[in-house]
């Protein structure tokens, strides 16, 4: 079982959540050889050995690596211990089941056809719906269980989906077919932190809170006069919550994409420059569990973010953290400077930088859906260019339209 969200595993600890720990740890090999020190109750310590492991885990499987078992790292590593058939797997509303065996059922449904929607481990109503029409067509009761019945089912076909990832696959097939305008879209934006979280702090008094809200209306703006629909997960006066509530929030708002917006802070004072991250593990390119559209979005952003604001280009990077998870769409983070960085802060500081950032994404989601259009260079489109080219598109859509008929 996951933990309460309130109890938090750090170097030091001792006792049954640790020995749970150390259990998972062991079976993910990251442990190898089991726990070393143990308390005066005989319980395994979380000791250094432990934490580099918790970090090693972390890292391969695209968390925040810092070492501490929260909610999320746990949920992971206690859901990396299941493979499909290991266990009865089925919807419960409120409670997703969560675990690498919903990974492989996710990912066997996509091959077959069915649509379990994002391949994220999670086991929600959309592969819960999938797997129903899967086992009604191969004629079994659609109970929506995962059990001996269902496995022996899979095991007698094969994939239908060839050429790459069914879900990629998908995922640019829902983009093409959407069309190039982003009139009637509905984006989310996700100014980071707020409330009595501020976030990271730094040179000039900056406040990442702030500036990611500042950021956050300036890409309303811009969004807003292309017939962008925004909504934003929070505002100066209300909380945005948690990364999974966050999630939650866009899913019921049945977004095209969610944008998150975040600055960094580094001890060292040295780190500087921009970065973006999309849902997907970083040693899984090209498997289910990986967000092409994210990708391609992730990638476009931070290049025009690079060339429009000389920020150092960080580059983009998969991540499995809640909010890029979670969400049904394509999610994309962008960590836009360093507040410990002088020269970055000073930068930040300027309202035009800002200016050229919400530039930067308008015009790399407009890309995004572009698609095979899209023949611009890097940092040269303009939103009045923007506006142009589209009218040209249309009228040549007219004028097409008008041939053939």
């Amino acid at each position: 079982m996951t933990p309460p969200q309130s109890v938090v595993l750090r170097r030091g600890d001792s006792g049954p959540a640790v020995a749970a720990v150390c259990e998972r740890l062991v079976l993910s090999g990251d442990l190898p050889g089991g726990p070393g020190h143990t308390d005066g109750f005989g319980e395994p310590v979380y000791d250094e050995r432990v934490e580099q492991a918790v970090k090693s885990f972390q890292q391969r499987r695209g968390l925040i690596v810092d070492g501490v078992v929260g909610r999320s790292t746990y949920a992971v590593l206690d859901g990396a211990r299941w493979a499909l058939g290991d266990r009865v797997l089925r919807y419960v509303p409120e409670h997703f089941v969560e675990g690498d065996d919903v990974v492989a059922l996710q990912t066997r449904l996509a091959e077959l056809g069915f649509t379990p929607g994002k391949v994220d481990g999670l086991h929600g109503p959309n592969t819960d719906a999938a797997l129903r029409a899967f086992q009604a067509a191969v004629g079994m009761t659609p109970d929506g269980t995962v059990g001996p019945e269902t496995m022996r089912a899979f095991a007698g076909l094969r994939r239908s989906v060839s050429g790459g990832s069914a879900n990629a696959l998908r995922e640019r097939e829902q983009i093409r077919r959407s069309g190039y305008s982003l009139s009637g879209r509905t984006i989310v934006l996700d100014a980071g932190h707020g409330g009595a979280d501020s976030g990271a702090e730094g040179h000039g008094g900056l406040v990442e809170s702030r500036l990611a809200l500042d950021l956050a209306r300036r890409v309303e703006g811009r969004l807003s006069a292309h017939g962008v629909s925004v909504v934003f997960t929070r505002t100066e006066t209300t909380e945005g919550g948690s990364d999974e509530e966050r999630a939650s929030f866009a899913n019921s708002c049945d977004a095209d994409l969610v944008i998150s917006l975040h600055t960094d802070h580094a001890e060292s004072g040295s780190a500087h420059g921009a970065a973006t991250y999309f849902y997907g593990h970083p040693d899984s390119h090209g498997r289910a569990d990986w967000s092409v559209v994210g990708e391609h979005f992730a990638d476009l952003l931070l290049r025009e973010v690079v060339a429009r604001t000389g920020l150092t280009d960080c580059r983009s990077h998969a991540r499995t953290w809640p909010l890029l998870r979670r969400t049904r769409m394509p999610a994309v983070r962008l960590d836009f400077g360093y507040l410990s960085h002088e020269g970055d802060a000073k930068a930040l500081a300027d309202p035009y930088t800002l200016d050229h950032i919400a530039e930067a994404v308008v015009v790399a989601l407009q890309r995004v859906y572009l698609g095979e259009s899209d023949t611009a260079r890097t940092g040269v489109l303009r939103l009045d260019d923007l506006r142009r080219h589209l009218e040209t598109m249309r009228a040549q859509q007219v004028r097409a339209g008008r041939t053939v008929g």
